[in-house]
């Protein structure tokens, strides 16, 4: 048989094979016993509830792309990105690795009525049935006998056998169905009838498990496709209530899991888009209606004490010939799943090295090795055998179980939350032959997830916490490779865009708090800094910034290249700082041409920007004209205007900030104090000082005082009058000097200046500060508020 040679058949028997499992044999007598027909009934259900979800969100995406080897890895890593994906897919892996011991110690128990049998009439010696009930003893040889299945036959064989195994599963469970007893004749179905309802006497039950597996009965039931041992019974008193609903839900969930079981056979599959979603929800389907079936047949064939005594295998003394049939059938089940599991464990390891994502890359070529035409992983199972190996010498599985569980339960809750994401990111490859419902996948991811804290709290920290650390490390190894950056970047698109459409057309009253908008345009965002911090320092928390880097010329194929290279520079500058600022590039023939566009654009947002920034150089002035001369067309659309003179001092020790104001000039002393206060809310200023001077001629020193004193009082400039400093000037001294002054130890001073006083002054407006540092210079379109 060629490669890729397999169809939908053994992917529903594989999943099939493992959804009809352990606890169908051991504990479906148990759940109708204690909880009755109705209460079985919908434990079903709500199982279902959580799988079948999971089923659709499989084959909706396994339809949508072509899935490769490693089925549920491939499909999370190839959606989420190949670093989340690998962190996912190694708590999958050994959770399928570990369960071919926890499958393989369940077929032991297949031979119990045999030890039993040989114990009672050939009188085996002491020794030798304390071997003999040793699950090692039957459980390394059939490892080994399983082992040479796959490193000599592979997988062509192994679906082969899972044929036999399937059909001998399906011939116990048809002699269960047509199996007759004689309390089915002289009793009625009662839906609600339990242990502690019926007229008949419980004394004869016992329970011969230890305290030990009292607490295992709380922490096996979540066990997930792959891992399904049996859940012990708690010892109880007959006198006591009897267990409650979800208790035995706990105990019977694992019956229903097992549907994803198919989806690492993918790699061998002819036509995956097909052959995996009718394959898994069809088993899911099935195996639903099986048991529905079964229940109904438990109910009406035993009486709950009998179904209610797991010392025995109740399926046995209903079917037909079920004396030698239902334990036939409970190790055919155990044997498929653990034939199953071993299928598909190495595959997984096998897809995640072919990846390169493991820190090393002699191991990724080690395990990414397959043998034969059929691209055996040889290596991968060598691995696998090992770990269940190891696992089975040690024998005390509870604890581990409980973890695995927890990793199952993430992968069936990040595939349904692919399926819910996808549904809401309009990706227009992501075009699938079926389709789930985003509801159905965001209540399975909702189910999964919360599971596995109604399962054990710390447990599912853990999981988590292990998986982050493995992202963690894989990240590290990989920059290149998609990582969790990327990871909603479809949704947060389609949010985004409908978010800004709301805000456009949503008719209501204008905020009357005012915040930063702001927008740079720069051409020295390399050699002079000092504009992308400041914008950095203003959107950081209260406000949105936008970085535009303009680059003179016309717009071409050589233009665009440098385009995207200084905005990957810029990119980058932007994440070592941790800004929260937008940057991007824009290529334009001229400074002025370029600010024209940039007024027009939109805030990153939804709200309009409302303030621009500007940047030069104290000591090389000649920019200042080229600025000004665009100053009109910025007041025309009601901008406040930045402008930054920059010096070899830059901000120096982040620590002092000086405010000149006056009362004759509220609208920028109001936009200057609400900027100090903004950039002092930045870590890098979480040491800063803000000083507020105002200076007056000596003979209207006090006229001034009063001014800014009831101003202060009236709301209009949000300070206290400690804070404020009123500075008398001589005639001898102009205002310049009297600022170069005070403030030539400032780290940044803010000068306000009005419309007027450009179109009078121009450029010197701005010059003359040399013994200062950065100075900003503010001018208000309008007043500002807080409220």
């Amino acid at each position: 048989m060629s490669a890729r040679s397999f169809g939908t058949a053994p992917v529903f028997f594989t999943a099939i094979s493992t959804i009809l499992g352990a606890i169908m044999f051991l504990r479906f007598g148990f759940a109708v016993g204690h909880v009755g027909l109705l209460g079985t009934f919908l434990i079903i259900l709500l199982g279902h509830a959580v799988t079948i979800p999971t089923a659709m969100a499989i084959a909706e995406i396994s339809t949508n792309q072509r899935v490769e080897g490693g089925g549920e890895y491939y499909i999370i890593s190839r959606t989420f990105g190949v670093v989340i994906g690998s962190s996912i897919g190694l708590a999958l892996y050994m959770s399928q690795a570990i369960s071919v011991a926890f499958y393989i110690m369940a077929f032991t128990e297949a031979f119990s009525p045999a030890i039993d049998w040989l114990s009672m009439n050939v009188g085996l010696p002491a020794w030798l049935e304390w071997v003999l009930r040793q699950k090692q003893t039957i459980g390394i040889p059939a490892l080994l006998v399983l082992t040479w299945i796959m490193l000599t036959k592979g997988a062509e064989l192994g679906v082969k056998a899972l044929y036999v195994v399937v059909f001998t599963l399906a011939l116990s469970l048809v002699a269960f169905f047509i199996g007759k007893t004689e309390y089915a004749e002289t009793h009625h179905i009662k839906l609600l009838d339990t242990i502690y309802e019926t007229e008949e006497p419980v004394q004869s039950l016992s329970y011969r498990l230890t305290d030990t597996a009292t607490i295992s009965v709380f922490q096996f039931p979540f066990q997930s496709e792959t891992v399904e041992p049996v859940p012990p019974v708690p010892t109880r008193d007959h006198n006591r209530d009897r267990l409650g609903f979800f208790l035995v839900f706990a105990i019977i969930f694992p019956a229903f899991t097992g549907m994803t079981a198919g989806v690492g056979l993918s790699g061998d599959l002819k036509d995956p888009g097909k052959a995996l979603p009718l394959g898994t929800l069809g088993a899911t389907l099935f195996g639903m209606v099986i048991y529905l079936f079964m229940a109904w047949k438990l109910a009406e064939s035993a009486s709950p004490a009998d179904l209610a005594n797991t010392d025995q295998l109740v399926m046995s003394s209903i079917a037909w010939q079920g004396w030698w049939v239902i334990p036939l059938g409970l190790a055919a089940a155990t044997i498929s799943s653990a034939l199953g599991s071993i299928m598909v464990a190495p595959r997984t390891l096998q897809a995640i090295a072919r990846d390169e994502v493991l820190p090393q890359k002699a191991i990724n070529r080690w395990l990414s090795v397959g043998r034969n035409p059929n691209d055996e992983p040889f290596n991968a199972t060598l691995v696998t055998i090992l770990i269940a190996g190891a696992f089975i010498l040690v024998g005390a599985l509870d604890a581990v179980a409980e973890v695995i569980s927890m990793f199952f339960m993430v992968t069936y809750g990040t595939l349904c939350l692919i399926s819910f994401l996808q549904h809401f990111a309009a990706d227009p490859s992501y075009r699938p032959r079926f389709r789930s419902r985003w509801y159905v996948s965001l209540f399975g991811a909702i189910a999964c997830f919360g599971l596995m804290f109604a399962m054990n709290a710390m447990y599912a920290l853990v999981s988590i916490l292990m998986m982050i650390v493995a992202y963690w490390i894989l990240d590290r190894n990989n920059p290149d490779k998609k990582s969790l950056a990327l990871l909603f970047q479809g949704v947060i698109f389609q949010f985004s865009r409908r978010l800004h459409v709301f805000l456009q057309s949503a008719k209501k009253e204008e905020s009357l708090s005012w915040r930063p908008s702001a927008i740079c345009l720069s051409e020295h965002s390399f050699e002079r800094p000092g504009a992308f911090d400041l914008l950095r320092w203003i959107s950081q928390r209260y406000g949105f910034g936008t970085y535009i880097h303009h680059i003179q010329g016309y717009l071409s194929r050589n233009t665009h290249i440098e385009a995207e290279a200084y905005k990957q520079r810029l990119i980058d500058h932007a994440e070592k700082s941790g800004s929260k600022v937008y940057v991007d590039t824009m290529v334009g023939t001229s400074f002025s041409s370029a600010v024209s566009s940039v007024i027009q654009l939109p805030g990153v947002a939804g709200a309009d920007n409302n303030l621009i920034l500007f940047e030069f150089a104290k000591q090389d002035p000649e920019e200042l004209t080229e600025l000004i001369e665009n100053f009109k067309l910025i007041h025309a659309v009601r901008f406040d205007i930045l402008l930054l003179g920059s010096c070899e001092r830059n901000f120096g020790l982040h620590q002092e900030i000086h405010l000149w104001i006056t009362g004759h000039d509220t609208e920028n002393s109001t936009l200057m104090i609400l900027l100090a206060y903004i950039i002092t809310g930045h870590y890098d200023w979480k040491r800063a000082r803000i000083t507020i001077h105002a200076i007056a001629p000596i003979d209207r020193l006090e006229e001034e005082r009063i001014l800014l004193a009831k101003l202060i009082h009236d709301g209009q400039l949000p300070i206290s009058e400690h804070n404020l400093k009123v500075i008398p000037r001589p005639e001898t001294i102009d205002t310049r000097t009297l600022i170069n002054e005070t403030s030539q130890d400032a780290d940044l001073t803010l000068i306000g200046f009005r419309e007027e006083a450009v179109r009078r002054k121009g450029t010197d407006l701005f010059t003359g500060f040399n013994q200062l540092g950065n100075i900003l210079f503010v001018g208000a379109a309008e007043g500002k508020e807080i409220k």
